[in-house]
């Protein structure tokens, strides 16, 4: 693989150039950017985002490494003001200084993302099974009050991130299809395409954990509502819709008092319907009151929906869905949404 560096510093090459020992590899100061950059395969740019002076040089690099299909950005921490700033500098993977070999070479797509031996957690059909099951006892234990086993739904939450890594979404998306409907279909796709976006955009291990828990906890509140409207064909009333809505706050009160169950897990259950703009429910955040994860999730979500496979509609074309996220400007984190299309339309 040819690989070309950015840097904002000499200093800053040294360390890649280490562990990318076998790799042909080149290099350019972010003030003395070449008019036409040496061909490769991939790019890596390790620059301070939060310097002004920056700025300018790495907007002039953008459509210069637009064609390239990994695009690896080094960040001094993965705040999220960071991690938007490097996604809308068309960033495909972001990764924290300093930075983990193993992290690298997998964003670079020298290694697999690491998972489990496949026999640990076996087929797709045997994992989404397994989800699915957690799932029933999940909305089993929130309907008649009792306490959700926290283990049991982490650890069907990580087979389904091993399983995704291992296999890829594709297979994951006709595979729950095939087999599950309704709620827990949707549920199962959510987990997985939350899951194959934090792989795409370099996410570490614990951080995939995290979002696909948070994935498999999200639609909890949906045990409180009769099934004849959950799957009702075709569009809902204004009552039926109200009482849609109600279930973020039911899956919050469900789990709030749960042990095990992270704060930041809760918010995503109450606040994946939340938008930017302050137009979503429950609580009508705005912008700065929505977390990182729960951003993700949100798009997750929204795709999840548009593409399920019901009774009494064909199933929305990925290009479609796209599409319609695109069109939710100011409610989405355009970058993200940016970040997203590999995902979204890949076969």
């Amino acid at each position: 693989m040819t690989i070309h560096i950015f840097a904002d510093s000499n200093e800053k090459f040294l360390g890649l150039r280490g562990l990318l020992d076998g790799q042909t590899v080149s290099a350019s100061l972010l003030d003395n950017i070449p008019r036409q950059p040496q061909p490769g395969d991939a790019v890596i740019v390790r620059a301070d985002l939060t310097l002004a002076r920056n700025i300018p040089a790495l907007k002039q690099l953008v459509p210069k490494i637009a064609n390239l299909e990994r695009r690896v950005f080094v960040v001094v921490s993965r705040n999220r003001l960071a991690v938007v700033q490097a996604l809308a500098l068309s960033a495909t993977h972001v990764l924290e200084n300093p930075v983990d070999k193993h992290g690298l070479l997998v964003a670079l797509g020298l290694l697999e993302t690491s998972k489990l031996p496949p026999s640990s957690f076996g087929s797709a059909q045997e994992v989404s099974a397994g989800g699915a099951r957690s799932l029933a006892s999940m909305f089993a234990d929130a309907r008649r009050g009792a306490q959700v086993d926290v283990a049991d739904a982490k650890q069907a939450a990580a087979r389904i991130a091993d399983s995704i890594a291992e296999d890829g979404l594709a297979n994951w998306l006709k595979t729950v299809r095939h087999h599950h409907e309704g709620t827990y279909q949707h549920c199962l796709l959510v987990i997985g395409v939350a899951v194959e976006f934090g792989l795409k955009i370099g996410l570490p291990r614990i951080d995939i954990e995290r979002l696909s828990f948070a994935a498999m906890l999200h639609d909890v509140g949906k045990a409180s509502i009769p099934l004849s409207v959950l799957d009702k064909p075709g569009k809902l009333n204004a009552e039926e819709r109200a009482l849609i809505e109600t279930h973020p706050v039911a899956g919050y009160e469900a789990l709030k008092e749960t042990p095990g169950i992270s704060q930041e897990a809760l918010d995503a259950v109450r606040h994946h319907h939340e938008y930017l703009d302050g137009s979503g429910y429950p609580d009508g955040l705005c912008a700065s009151g929505i977390s990182d994860i729960v951003r993700i999730l949100t798009i997750s979500d929204i795709f999840a929906a548009l593409i399920e496979d019901r009774r009494y509609k064909p199933v929305m074309p990925r290009a479609e869905a796209y599409e319609i996220l695109r069109g939710m400007r100011g409610k989405l984190e355009a970058p993200l949404v940016a970040a997203f299309k590999p995902i979204a339309l890949a076969s």
